[in-house]
């Protein structure tokens, strides 16, 4: 496993880590004692950051960590994200009372007296213009409630103003194969900043596994059979608002350039790694044997040039018009 430093908080953390989502809610079934061994297997190769929410089956993905930091010695960083609790989004709601309750109740979750990092997620856009919403974070971090923070972000415009924040350690962005738009206009200020960035849906909700067809189901509780059109959570969220079968399509057009050994998992995280302002992808892992895969990304030879300029005509011909201004 490689490392890399996270913005100006002095970590290195492994350049494939972990997202928490799928062992929380919203992929489907959930066994905790095969989450519990994945989230082992993760420390296992070397992964030390894991990425979760307050939200992500009601805290259970943050009780796992928990649980992961009691039965084990090793130094790893946990970021959690803060503000779907609202039961509306409005911009109000991102206030100094409601942040400190919803760190409190990640505190007791992670059975932790002091949260690594905190992204507000996904919040509504005015959120952004808000200086009272990062002057709240700043407190809590005075307090001693959490060490640093960031946010999850939907578009490249919302990163690019969450920037002028001097607090912000993190911006968490999806970024994938079939998302190129941040790296033309986000990258390159978040670098000159110093600014970390964490590459989420790094395949894509699964897509770029290249294990899906066109008679692959997903359970009634899998966002990935009742969002992608947007109907819970922002459409990009799933399948990084890609259309199902345009998918598929590009999938099959991506395998030709899959090097001898590897997965086309192992692949879409390799080219992600490929940008330098990147910190790390955080794809989800529900078994173990889905993490050690995906951390072996970390090990594979850079990527061609001619192979990066396939990929980018690919997007171009087959994505750019369906995604690239959306986000």
């Amino acid at each position: 496993m490689n490392y890399r430093e996270l913005g100006r908080t002095g970590w290195k953390v492994s350049e494939i880590s972990f997202g928490a989502w799928a062992i929380g809610s919203m992929w489907g079934t959930v066994d905790e004692k095969e989450s519990m061994a994945a989230l082992h297997s993760a420390l296992g190769v070397g992964i030390n950051f894991f990425d979760t929410a307050d939200v992500y089956g009601d805290g259970r993905s943050e009780r796992l960590l928990g649980r992961l930091r009691k039965e084990r010695k090793e130094t790893f960083y946990i970021a959690t994200k803060a503000g779907r609790r609202l039961p509306a989004q409005t911009p109000e709601g991102y206030n100094r009372e409601n942040l400190t309750r919803f760190v409190e109740d990640s505190l007791r979750n992670l059975q932790m007296d002091c949260l690594d990092i905190v992204q507000l997620h996904c919040p509504p856009n005015k959120v952004y213009y808000t200086p009272q919403t990062f002057e709240a974070l700043d407190v809590l971090v005075k307090a001693g409630k959490i060490r640093h923070y960031g946010v999850s972000v939907r578009t490249c415009e919302e990163g690019i103003k969450a920037l002028e924040y001097p607090g912000i350690q993190s911006v968490q962005i999806i970024f994938n194969i079939f998302r190129h738009r941040p790296a033309e206009l986000f990258f390159p200020e978040a670098n000159r900043r110093r600014v970390g960035i964490l590459a989420r849906v790094p395949l894509a909700s699964g897509m770029l596994t290249g294990r899906m067809s066109r008679r692959t189901t997903f359970a009634q509780d899998d966002h990935r059979s009742f969002n992608r059109e947007g109907a819970k959570f922002d459409k990009g969220e799933t399948f990084s608002g890609v259309d199902y079968n345009l998918g598929l399509e590009v999938v099959d057009q991506l395998r030709p350039l899959v090097p001898a050994g590897a997965t086309l998992a192992q692949f879409a995280l390799r080219w992600i790694l490929m940008f330098d302002a990147v910190t790390c992808a955080i794809p989800g892992g529900k078994r173990p044997s889905q993490v050690e895969d995906n951390a072996r990304a970390s090990g594979l030879a850079p990527l061609s040039n001619d192979v990066m300029q396939k990929v980018r005509e690919i997007y171009d011909k087959r994505l750019r018009h369906e995604v690239h201004q959306r986000w």
